[in-house]
């Protein structure tokens, strides 16, 4: 995976993450074939405020993976919706 420099971070939108937490926190970049790679492999490994946060992080991942022509195997974790959400406790 390219490394992200905090210079080339800062210079990311909003847009190119997969969740931004409620802080203005951002995780799962996306702007790339290999951070979007990454992000799939992390999904699950991400603390998210909400189910729905979740959700909407998942759909970006998804649809940042098949831009950038990534096959997603059917049987991963991030293809479905999840039934156990894992919500950040407060």
């Amino acid at each position: 995976m390219a490394e992200l420099t905090t210079k080339r971070r800062d210079k990311l939108r909003t847009s190119q993450f997969a969740y931004v937490d409620s802080k203005g926190g951002e995780h799962l970049p996306i702007h790339d074939e290999s951070h979007v790679r990454n992000a799939i492999a992390r999904f699950n490994q991400t603390d998210f405020e909400s189910a729905a946060a979740k959700e909407r992080a998942r759909r970006k991942i998804l649809a940042a993976a098949r831009r950038h022509g990534i096959e997603v195997d059917d049987d991963s974790n991030i293809q479905r919706p999840s039934r156990q959400h894992r919500a950040a406790s407060s």
